[in-house]
């Protein structure tokens, strides 16, 4: 093999690659909405994969959370988040919500921001289905009971990286 041929096929398309990795800058805002007295909830798609099955190696998000500082969210508020292949669309982070990175604590936030939060992902050796390419990857969030003011919506920005290490398996 020559030197050029190499290097060339290292900067193809994803499907050609052996191992590819996404890395993500996320600044993402996401908007929490809190229905009565019940844990507010959000999502923001934050990338996507490409097309064809999709193996997971790994995955790990190194995040922090900062709300809109209103009376709307207390100063101390904590939380969960995960990312998944779904929205999450109630008060629970589960299934394909989490399929990439799992339902992770955010510790209380001081003056309406968490510290860095590092999360890994546990899920390694998953096969995710997108010969259809829609998959989408989803930064979902869970703000705990009393956090935030009953039915209001707030909008918490998330900010750091998310690294992805994934093969494609080929597509139909």
């Amino acid at each position: 093999m020559t030197k050029g041929l190499q290097r060339s096929l290292s900067r193809g398309p994803a499907t050609r690659q052996s191992i590819s990795k996404l890395e993500f800058s996320v600044n993402a805002p996401i908007t929490s909405v809190a229905t009565g007295s019940a844990i507010g909830f959000g999502s923001a798609v934050i990338g996507d994969f490409p097309e064809g099955n999709i193996l997971l190696l790994g995955a790990i998000a190194n995040l922090n959370f900062t709300g809109p500082t209103s009376d709307d969210l207390t100063d101390t508020w904590a939380g969960d988040f995960g990312i998944g292949t779904t929205p999450a669309s109630d008060a629970t982070i589960s299934v394909a919500d989490e399929d990439i990175i799992p339902e992770t604590a955010i510790p209380p936030a001081t003056a309406e921001a968490s510290p860095v939060v590092r999360a890994p992902s546990t899920a390694n050796g998953v096969i995710l289905d997108n010969t259809d390419g829609s998959l989408e990857i989803n930064l979902n969030l869970l703000v705990d009971a009393a956090n935030q003011t009953d039915d209001t919506s707030v909008v918490i920005t998330a900010t750091g990286s998310v690294v992805i290490s994934f093969v494609v398996l080929g597509d139909d």
